[in-house]
C-alpha cells in the first residue's frame, strides 16, 4: 500500500507522490501496457471511497470548507468490503468519484483479479483492519514545499480561487497531515524519500513484485526451510509466506500523499 507524506492534493486531477510512484512501478513492470482483464498489478486509489455528501457537507466541499483529509471522509467499510473480495480472487466494481461536483457518479470502474495490489492513498494506514491487509507497506515522503506547490498548480487548474486553495490548505490540508496522516508513518515497512525521483527505492520494489509475480519468493522460503541460504531482496514484513506461497494477491501500500 502506498501513503503520502503530507497533504494531499484532493483526488481528480492532481499528481499525488504515491500516485506516481505506483504508475512508474507499473511502467517498470510493463503492465501499463497490458490489457486490463490479463494485468498482473493493478493499482487501486483510496480516492475512490470518498462517502456520498449529504447537501449540507456538498454545499460546503464547493466553498472549500469541507474536510476531505479526515478519516471520517472515507467509506472505510466498502474499502474493506472491496479489498477482501479482491484478495479473494473476484472480480469488483470500484466506484468512482468526481472532485469538481463533490459527488460519486454512476459510472463504476471494473478491476480483475491480479497477483499484486497496489492500494495507494493519504490514509491507507490509518484503519488497522485495513491496514493489516497489507502485506507490504510504504511510505512516500514528500517535501511539503513540493506538496503545496502542486496542489496550488492543481486546484488553479480547476478553476479555483488561490486564496480559497490556500485557506483550505491551512485550515483543513496541513492540520489533517499532520493529526491522521504523519502520525501511520511508523506503521511503514519501507518510507521512499523523495518519491519518484528515488530510483534505488523504486527499483529494489520492482524487483520485489518480480519476485513475487515469478515464484521466486515461494522457492526461497522452501529453500530456506532446507537449509539453504538466500538472500532476501526485499524485507518480507511481518513474514508471510504462506499468503505470498498461497498465490493470493498481496498489497503493497505507499504512504504519503501530498494533500
Amino acid at each position: 500500500a502506498v501513503a503520502s507524506a503530507g497533504p494531499r492534493p484532493p483526488a481528480a486531477g492532481g499528481v499525488c507522490p504515491q500516485t506516481t510512484v505506483c504508475e512508474k512501478i507499473m511502467e517498470l513492470l510493463g503492465q501499463n501496457e497490458v490489457d486490463h482483464r490479463q494485468r498482473k498489478l493493478v493499482i487501486l486509489s483510496q480516492d475512490r471511497f470518498y462517502k456520498v455528501l449529504t447537501a449540507e457537507q456538498k454545499a460546503k466541499a464547493l466553498k472549500g470548507q469541507y474536510n476531505f483529509d479526515h478519516p471520517d471522509a472515507f467509506d472505510n467499510d466498502l474499502m474493506h468490503r472491496t479489498l477482501k473480495n479482491i484478495v479473494e480472487g473476484r472480480t469488483v466494481e470500484v466506484p468512482t468519484y468526481d472532485f469538481v461536483t463533490h459527488s460519486r457518479l454512476p459510472e463504476t470502474t471494473v478491476v480483475y483479479p491480479a497477483d499484486v495490489v497496489l492500494f495507494e492513498g493519504i490514509l491507507v494506514f490509518y484503519s488497522q483492519e485495513i491496514r493489516d491487509m497489507f502485506h507490504l507497506r510504504l511510505f512516500v515522503d514528500t517535501d511539503s514545499d513540493v506538496r503545496l506547490s502542486r496542489r496550488v498548480l492543481r486546484d488553479v487548474h480547476r478553476g479555483r480561487d488561490l486564496e480559497q486553495i490556500l485557506t483550505q490548505y491551512t485550515t483543513f490540508v496541513k492540520p489533517a497531515f499532520e493529526e491522521f496522516c504523519l502520525p501511520t508513518k511508523k506503521y511503514a515497512d519501507v518510507i521512499i524519500p523523495r518519491g519518484v525521483d528515488n530510483m534505488v527505492a523504486i527499483n529494489l520494489i520492482v524487483q520485489h513484485i518480480q519476485d513475487i509475480l515469478n515464484g521466486d519468493l515461494c522457492k526461497r522460503h522452501r529453500g530456506g526451510a532446507n537449509g539453504r541460504n538466500h538472500k532476501r531482496t526485499f524485507p518480507e514484513p511481518g513474514d508471510h509466506p504462506g499468503v505470498l506461497a498461497s498465490g493470493k494477491r498481496s498489497h503493497l501500500e505507499s504512504s504519503s500523499r501530498p494533500h
